[in-house]
């Protein structure tokens, strides 16, 4: 993700549920100089298919996107559907390959629409997926209730001996999830004077497990998490408050990533789509252009695959059965009306 809006986040590895979605890594290097934007999806050679590869970014949220879509696309399109997983930053190269033909969630990459989007124009966006983002840093509502002052940053230094781990040493702990997330947590460290660690712990689908036993054991955490996210409804949190957003931090940041020193914004998630694939006009391209849902929708799909250990076909299946007034809208027939 970038899971910063300048983000979120390029979360790395997939939750082991969500294997049946059919993600495969996809390597994707600057070698040689061959124009790779042309190459299509791996299925289009086959003749007369019809089909569509759709990017799979490794948060839940992402692929309860993805397999509702495939799931409609298989059922109600006739398309075959080829899911592939990729980082953020190299599924924008890949789309713009159209080695994937579309990605159902991004939290804002700025650099990536600039080069492909406006310049090179092989990327069209494609419109807001209907959810509204948004990363930040949060502590459990238990602990939050027994110290109400934790919710401000100015006093987590004050807490910081009872987030020490392991990991942190004589510190306190910030718990990030992947590596490969884009992140402003470092600079914020920094550039706030916190006397804390960002310890990483390793994927979302570990990250949820430390939280979870956290909670389990009513002890304290301070984490970068974001919303939408369906582990909220089991573990409540509380937002810490950081320095307000403002566009002018923005836009210092992303000429100096180490610069940033205020809270991450409030993002519209957006779907971005191959060129070709877009101008195709196919009834592929004109459904995910119509797919749109809310928060409440994809955090029910998520927490079918993430927590009740539902396949994602499975899950797609249930929320389809069970939600036919939001789906049908975004049928190529429906638009049309």
């Amino acid at each position: 993700m970038s899971r910063t809006p300048i983000r979120p986040r390029t979360l790395a590895k997939a939750l082991a549920a969500t294997a049946a979605t059919g993600a495969l890594l996809v390597s994707l290097s600057a070698c040689g100089k061959a124009d790779m934007t042309k190459q299509a999806s791996p299925f289009a050679a086959a003749k007369g298919s019809k089909s569509v590869t759709l990017s799979v970014q490794t948060w839940v949220g992402a692929q309860a996107n993805v397999a509702v879509a495939k799931y409609l696309l298989e059922h109600e399109l006739g398309y075959h559907v080829d899911t592939v997983q990729v980082d953020e930053i190299p599924a924008w190269d890949a789309l713009s390959q159209g080695r994937v033909d579309a990605i159902l969630e991004d939290w804002g990459h700025p650099d990536q629409e600039k080069r492909y989007v406006q310049d090179k124009k092989t990327i069209t966006a494609g419109g807001g997926n209907g959810v509204t983002g948004h990363i930040g840093w949060w502590v459990p509502k238990y602990w939050a209730d027994a110290h109400p002052d934790v919710t401000n940053w100015k006093n987590l230094n004050k807490y910081a001996d009872q987030l020490r781990t392991s990991e942190s040493g004589d510190k306190g702990q910030l718990m990030d999830g992947s590596p490969s997330y884009v992140t402003n947590d470092k600079a914020l460290v920094k550039n706030l004077g916190l006397n804390y660690q960002v310890v990483f712990a390793g994927s979302e689908a570990a990250q949820i497990t430390q939280i979870q036993q956290f909670a389990k054991q009513k002890k304290p955490f301070l984490t970068y998490w974001y919303e939408p996210q369906w582990l909220f409804n089991q573990v409540p949190m509380v937002e810490v408050k950081l320095p307000a957003y403002t566009d002018a931090c923005a836009a210092k940041g992303t000429k100096d990533p180490q610069s940033i020193d205020c809270a991450y914004p409030t993002t519209p998630l957006q779907k971005y789509f191959n060129t070709d694939f877009a101008k195709s006009g196919n009834s592929a391209a004109r459904f995910l252009k119509n797919f749109r849902w809310d928060k409440k929708d994809q955090n029910e799909v998520s927490e079918m695959i993430a927590s009740n250990g539902l396949p994602a076909d499975e899950a797609a299946k249930k929320w389809v059965d069970e939600h036919p007034d939001v789906w049908k809208s975004w049928l190529p027939n429906a638009s049309k009306k």
